[in-house]
């Protein structure tokens, strides 16, 4: 779900010239750098966060399978604890960030940026 909501996002972002660097184009020249400096923000994190859901989808994946052919036992669990700790780590890592880095402006990157 978060991945095709990403694409759809990511598509609207790109047709309205909102992608960071030489062709970047916004409504409100007064917030031209702003917007840049933010949306930048915004698809670093966003796209470390889909990367962070298709690395951890393939490991469900794979232990999914390993579960299945029974190659877990109470002595060696090993990669369920593994894939665990990657999995929270990244979260956390990438959790913290996003409301620091985006307090109360959130309303720039879906388009509407105005005055406070």
């Amino acid at each position: 779900m978060f991945l095709t909501l990403k694409y759809v996002e990511y598509y609207e972002k790109w047709k309205d010239h909102h992608i960071p660097g030489p062709g970047f184009r916004y409504a409100e020249p007064q917030y031209f750098h702003e917007a840049q400096i933010l949306f930048f923000l915004y698809f670093a994190m966003t796209g470390l966060h889909a990367l962070h859901m298709i690395v951890g989808a393939g490991l469900l994946t794979t232990l999914i399978v390993m579960a299945s052919r029974n190659r877990f036992s109470a002595e060696w669990y090993t990669p369920v604890e593994m894939i665990g700790l990657y999995w929270h780590f990244v979260d956390i890592v990438l959790d913290f960030p996003v409301p620091v880095a985006i307090p109360d402006r959130t309303h720039i990157i879906v388009g509407r940026m105005r005055p406070a």
